[in-house]
């Protein structure tokens, strides 16, 4: 029997679901390729292109092409925002993906220092720019895609639709554990010969798929409303004439992201190195990340209940709370431990904090510059929260003998300039998208209830 014409669903709400689905994959893709680089540096890559330094130096070298390609988000935030708010989201979408994807399947074919030498870091580098270019144009594609067409259909739940941006964190973590888990299990010289690049090459399945599905969503409504009257200037001097705001977008988000690279890429050369086995590390990141994808969309909708605010200011004090005991209890060798303690820092804490994020930025800017500016403030927020945390945290724990102290106590900097951020800020729950100018954010006032729907 066919379903009558007044319960099909309306091409809006289609549009809604095919953006949604977009924006997983995009994010999947992202931090499929963000967490494979990650476990893959903290495995081999110290020996493969930097070799004849000393272990940890290795680790460090390998973990600073790491930050190489998030020092590069902030500028793609800026270019990919540029055109995304001149001339389309989807065009912007469709080329970040092709060069984030792309790019990783060209780290897979790269040969190492023992092929072509000091070649082998540079091109490593220069890749991890590219890559770091397109990821800032991604997310606040995809995120703007899926909340600006749920505006019109499904405008009082756009904290739970952000949240498929969202679950790409936890899935790529997941896929990304799972496909290393298995190629790591190979024995140790093939690993190192040919086993590593597998991952890599993987993810041109995703780019394929996520590709075509893009192809099938209509361009933002809400930019196709207003696209003939763009602001005068360039967007992102238009968002900078009031700093305050994407000051306070990339602010709020360092804790999450501190969080999310301490608790996966860096755990994973933190307790190899405290002796656990590489399969046992990412059995443990696969259980966290599994709890995410259900913590996720639980704090997005949440969020759409009760506010933006107090999701994310919970997830912040949650964090700040269990960094000592979650790093004590990785330092206890148990590997049930272990899963336990990355189940409360990442699948709960961090996914609290992380969960309502992609509304909470869009909603501080204007149509005509917000790809611009939510892309700087979350890209920002990358850069200092996750691009430079393995890093320091490799620094200070060689430096300090091993100990996983400047590893909690990183954990609770990050999350307590979040707590700090998002208690300054109003609340942005009931704010309508089609206003025409960027949304400064006062601190300490009360939430504004916006136009009723």
């Amino acid at each position: 029997m066919q379903p009558s014409p007044s319960r099909r669903p309306s091409p809006e709400y289609r549009q809604l679901r095919r953006a949604a689905l977009s924006g997983l994959l995009g994010t999947t893709v992202e931090f499929y390729d963000f967490l494979v680089y990650g476990t893959v540096a903290a495995l081999v890559f110290g020996e493969l292109f930097f070799p004849g330094a000393d272990p940890a130096v290795g680790t460090i070298a390998a973990f600073g092409t790491f930050a190489a390609g998030y020092a590069a988000r902030p500028l793609g935030g800026i270019v990919f925002g540029h055109f995304g708010d001149r001339i389309g989201r989807k065009s912007m979408m469709l080329l970040t993906m092709a060069l984030m994807g792309g790019g990783s399947f060209l780290i897979g074919l790269l040969p190492t220092y023992g092929a072509i030498g000091v070649w082998a870091p540079v091109l490593l580098v220069a890749l991890r720019v590219v890559q770091g270019l397109a990821i800032g144009g991604e997310w606040g594609g995809a995120t703007l895609m899926v909340v600006e067409h749920a505006e019109s259909t499904q405008g009082d739940r756009r904290g739970l639709w952000s949240s498929f941006t969202q679950l790409g964190a936890p899935l790529g973590s997941v896929l990304s554990a799972g496909v290393v888990a298995l190629v790591s299990a190979l024995p140790d010289d093939d690993f190192r010969s040919w086993g590593w690049r597998v991952p890599f090459l993987l993810s041109v399945v995703l780019l394929a798929v996520g590709l075509f599905v893009r192809l099938k969503v209509a361009e933002s409504p809400l930019f196709a409303q207003g696209k003939r009257e763009p602001v005068a200037r360039p967007p992102v001097l238009e968002v900078l004439r009031r700093p305050k705001t994407v000051l306070l977008a990339a602010c709020v988000g360092i804790g999450a992201f501190t969080a999310q690279s301490l608790l996966t890429g860096f755990m994973i050369s933190y307790a190899v190195d405290q002796g656990y086995s590489r399969p046992q590390v990412l059995t443990a990141v696969t259980v966290a990340s599994c709890v995410a994808l259900a913590v996720l969309p639980a704090a997005s909708a949440l969020s759409d209940r009760i506010g933006r605010r107090p999701v994310v200011l919970a997830g912040a004090v949650a964090c700040a709370a269990l960094a000592f005991p979650v790093l004590a209890l990785v330092d206890s060798g148990s590997p049930g431990l272990l899963i336990l303690a990355l189940v409360l820092g990442h699948g709960i804490a961090q996914s609290t904090m992380y969960g309502p994020l992609g509304a909470l930025l869009t909603e501080l800017f204007g149509t005509e510059v917000r790809y611009t500016g939510a892309s700087l403030g979350y890209q920002a927020a990358t850069l200092i929260g996750a691009g430079f945390s393995p890093l320091i945290a490799s620094s200070l724990v060689a430096s300090s003998g091993g100990g996983s102290t400047p590893v909690a106590l990183l954990l609770c900097a990050g999350a307590a300039i979040t707590g700090v951020t998002v208690w300054r800020m109003r609340e942005t729950r009931t704010t309508r998208l089609d206003a025409s100018v960027p949304r400064a954010v006062a601190p300490s006032s009360p939430a504004p209830e916006g136009t009723p729907r």
